[in-house]
C-alpha cells in the first residue's frame, strides 16, 4: 500500500481535533446564551445601545456555537 512506503509518520499517527470542538463548543454555547441573556436585560434597563451590540455578538458565538456542535455531533464517530 502506498502510506507504508511513507518516510514520515503524519499520515499514521495524525489525529483530529473534533473532540477538543465538541468540549469547546459545549462550553461556549451555555456561556454565551448566558451573557447573551444578561446583556439583553441591561440593555432593556439601561437604554444604552452599546448592551445591544454586545447582546447581539454574544447571540452569534452562540449561533456559531451551535452550528459547530450540531456538525460534529451528526459526524460519525471514529
Amino acid at each position: 500500500m502506498w502510506l507504508r512506503d511513507r518516510a514520515g509518520t503524519e499520515p499514521a499517527t495524525a489525529r483530529s481535533p473534533t473532540r477538543a470542538r465538541k468540549i469547546l463548543s459545549a462550553i461556549a454555547l451555555p456561556v454565551a446564551l448566558v451573557a447573551a441573556v444578561f446583556f439583553t436585560v441591561r440593555a432593556v434597563s439601561t437604554g444604552a445601545e452599546v448592551w445591544w451590540w454586545e447582546a447581539a455578538i454574544a447571540y452569534a458565538v452562540a449561533l456559531l456555537a451551535a452550528v459547530d456542535l450540531a456538525v460534529l455531533l451528526r459526524r460519525p464517530g471514529r
